[in-house]
């Protein structure tokens, strides 16, 4: 299982994390998600490497901006 830590730039609300969450979602291995507006930060976890190019496109999709921590 591997986890990958991001800082979202943007978020503000719950709105915005349903918005990230619904989109990294759908990238290939992802079995959870940790999302938080209030410190702008992003878990994901897969059972699998997760394609780091692929969460931050989904970021990137749902409005927001994401650096891996």
């Amino acid at each position: 299982m591997s986890t990958i830590e991001y800082r979202v730039s943007g978020m503000t609300c719950g709105h915005c994390e349903t918005s990230v969450r619904e989109e990294v979602e759908q990238v290939p291995g992802v079995t959870g998600i940790e999302v938080s507006a209030q410190s702008g930060t992003l878990v994901v976890t897969g059972s699998q490497p997760v394609d780091d190019a692929a969460v931050l496109a989904a970021v990137e999709e749902a409005g927001y901006s994401a650096v891996r921590v």
